[in-house]
């Protein structure tokens, strides 16, 4: 007994601190749900940015329930392709996320994104709370008066984020040889080719200039 009593304030301190790191693991962990044309080219995109630790791809804004990207390619799903972003924000801020977003897509199109056409690939920020709104809000505000053009990504209440397929996660870092045009090459060298071939880093560079934070090239 004399054992167990000196080991119990110990064990409490120790809950104690693992609940206090749990806690406080999960106030540094928020998301964002943006559509930003190819959701393969967003999810590289934002990878890159310093204190993102995950993006996923996956489809929201519609009303089929799990949804397959088929289905949300081909129309009347109402599903945008769209990232899940994790991030902390002491490391980088909601307001800073929201403006790369702007400068990473072409904002001025409202039928798709570059080479992509159709509703599934349209701009769009789905926000979950007052504070993502807002913040949205204010982003667009200001790169519309950057870019001297209207915008027409609009901002929308968040729905139920699918996540796509297992193929589609991290897609631009994958190393399966696949069938292309070109014959049989790696999964990356088919995601730049993609890239480059639909014209978004061009499109984006034209529209941004040294302001577009991920134009390869």
């Amino acid at each position: 007994m004399f054992h167990v009593k000196l080991l119990k304030p110990a064990l409490l301190a120790l809950i104690v601190t693992l609940g206090i790191s749990v806690q406080s693991q999960a106030l540094r962990a928020a998301e964002i749900v943006v559509a930003g044309g190819c959701f393969w080219c967003v999810e590289a995109d934002f990878e890159k940015v310093k204190g993102v630790s995950e993006v996923v791809s996956g489809y929201t804004g519609g009303t089929l329930k799990d949804p397959t990207y088929k289905q949300v390619t081909r129309g009347g799903t109402g599903h945008y392709e769209a990232a899940r972003i994790t991030f902390d924000p002491a490391q980088v801020s909601l307001d800073q996320l929201y403006a790369t977003f702007f400068r990473s897509v072409d904002p001025t199109d409202a039928g798709g994104q570059f080479c992509d056409r159709g509703d599934s690939y349209r701009t769009a920020i789905f926000v979950s709370d007052p504070g993502q709104k807002a913040a949205a809000e204010q982003a667009r505000a200001q790169a519309q008066q950057a870019l001297g053009q209207k915008i027409v990504t609009p901002v929308l209440d968040a729905t139920q984020f699918y996540k796509a397929e297992d193929y589609h996660q991290d897609y631009y870092k994958g190393t399966n040889k696949i069938l292309t045009r070109f014959g049989y090459i790696d999964q990356t060298d088919a995601y730049h080719r993609y890239r480059e071939g639909c014209g978004r880093d061009a499109r984006v560079k034209a529209l941004w200039g040294d302001d577009a934070p991920f134009v390869q090239g």
